[in-house]
């Protein structure tokens, strides 16, 4: 296709600079998470070739090493390549390839670019194509990330929920349905619901972890696996399973699905879009009950940690909660973009996967240090207002539900709208009408009793 003008500095070759040159769009490569798992590949792939006789000893030392350098983020800086390209990512796996050989040429005292002992495709590449070992890259990448950084940043925040729900087990207050008043609940009931839909947020995680594992590497272009001797993709995963410590790292049942599909990371981001849900749900709940600090619901104390108006003196935001909100519109937008491109494969290929490996890490990224910063600087600091939640529920009309059993639905309403047209406490009302005896109407609205279900006149 002609003369490229790489820059003599550089590892890369002539198919990188044209990549570079290609896709001007968004001044963003590919994650680095991705980079190391092909620098982690090619290592892989340079021990079984040569066991298998096609690298020499000296290039296959020079080739390990020089793998070994990207793996370990040396060479990031030789990776230029836009992320929005080639839909396969060939251009980031070619990129990878003319790194590695002129970094294995330079080591083996040749020229760089002259392609000459080591060959890109020739002896890098050798037994693989883009097409499997660039989805495989992104799987590794998806993997370790959820795996390791966000299952324990959930647990955290798991954990902050479920010991604040302890602290706050006593603590009465109004239940709220539709936003309106509803019978009581306490403040760690709410508090454990947060911490269960946390943990079952890992709980997706972790089964999709079971998909993602399966690796597609040793289909080659289509998976059929032409060009790749036999065996060698359960080499290569063995060797991958030694280097990264995952051990749940599999070749693929089928190598049709795992290249013409990326379905695995589809599901991983959808497991991401329901833990944004969770974390919105969780951050508006918590910022209503801290509303106020005098006008608002204020059962809830969040922690102040900056001024929150240029222009009002004293007044304080829930700034924490809504950077979780943000963070999780962007998660649930990222889920948008994945789903489009997990459909929008073709035949023996999906073509969208250099999007999905973007969209798919920065959602776990981003959840990961959310999480992490929601327990730090909010959840751990949460306080609650008990007098503030007690003088609510007292002046909950719900509670009249509790007196249904005894004196019937449409007495029950009677006397609570009665209360509120008269602007009175509950419990005066009905003593007034002379329902229920006084020990039998302490019995019945017993508040506490109420948050732990049952008919309360038993």
């Amino acid at each position: 296709m002609g003369e490229m003008q790489v820059p003599a500095s550089a590892y890369y070759g002539a198919q990188t600079q044209r990549a570079v040159e290609n896709f001007p769009i968004s001044d963003g490569g590919i994650p680095d998470e991705v980079i190391r798992a092909l620098g982690e590949i090619k290592v892989a792939a340079a021990h079984v070739n040569h066991r298998q006789g096609v690298l020499d000893d000296d290039r296959h030392t020079a080739i390990s090493q020089a793998a070994r350098e990207v793996a370990d983020g040396e060479l990031t800086a030789h990776f230029p390549v836009d992320v929005f390209q080639t839909g396969s990512g060939t251009s980031s796996n070619m990129n990878a390839n003319e790194v590695i050989a002129n970094r294995a040429i330079e080591l083996l005292g040749g020229t760089v670019g002259s392609r000459d002992p080591v060959h890109p495709n020739d002896h890098v590449n050798a037994g693989q194509s883009s097409n499997d070992v660039f989805p495989t890259a992104v799987h590794i990448a998806a993997y370790r990330s959820a795996a390791q950084q966000l299952l324990p940043a959930l647990d955290r925040l798991r954990a902050a929920l479920a010991a604040k729900a302890d602290e706050f087990g006593d603590v009465v207050k109004p239940g709220r349905t539709h936003l309106m008043d509803a019978t009581p609940v306490t403040l760690g009931q709410e508090f454990s619901g947060y911490a269960r839909q946390v943990e079952l947020g890992g709980a997706r995680i972790t089964s999709a972890l079971e998909r993602l594992a399966e690796l597609p590497l040793g289909g080659t272009a289509v998976g059929t696996g032409l060009n790749a001797p036999p065996e060698q993709a359960e080499a290569i995963i063995a060797e991958l399973r030694e280097q990264t410590g995952i051990e749940a790292l599999r070749e693929a049942t089928d190598h049709f699905e795992a290249q013409g599909a990326r379905d695995a990371l589809v599901e991983l981001s959808g497991a991401c879009k329901v833990i944004a849900v969770s974390l919105t749900k969780i951050a508006n709940d918590l910022r209503w009950l801290g509303s106020g600090p005098r006008t608002g619901i204020g059962e809830i104390e969040l922690p102040e940690i900056q001024p929150g108006s240029s222009i009002m003196p004293g007044k304080v935001n829930p700034v924490i909660v809504e950077s979780v909100t943000q963070v999780a519109a962007q998660v649930i937008g990222n889920d948008a973009a994945v789903t489009i491109g997990g459909m929008s494969g073709n035949f023996e290929l999906n073509v969208y996967i250099p999007l999905i490996a973007r969209n798919v890490l920065e959602s776990l990224r981003l959840l990961t240090r959310t999480c992490h910063n929601f327990v730090d600087r909010c959840v751990t600091g949460i306080t609650a207002n008990a007098e503030r939640a007690r003088e609510l529920v007292e002046k909950d009309l719900a509670i009249v539900t509790a007196l249904v059993p005894a004196i019937g639905y449409d007495t029950s309403a009677k006397l609570a709208k009665q209360a509120l047209a008269e602007d009175r406490p509950l419990r005066e009302v009905v003593a007034e009408a002379d329902v229920l005896s006084d020990d039998e109407l302490d019995r019945q609205l017993d508040i506490k009793r109420m948050t732990q279900g049952g008919v309360l006149g038993d």
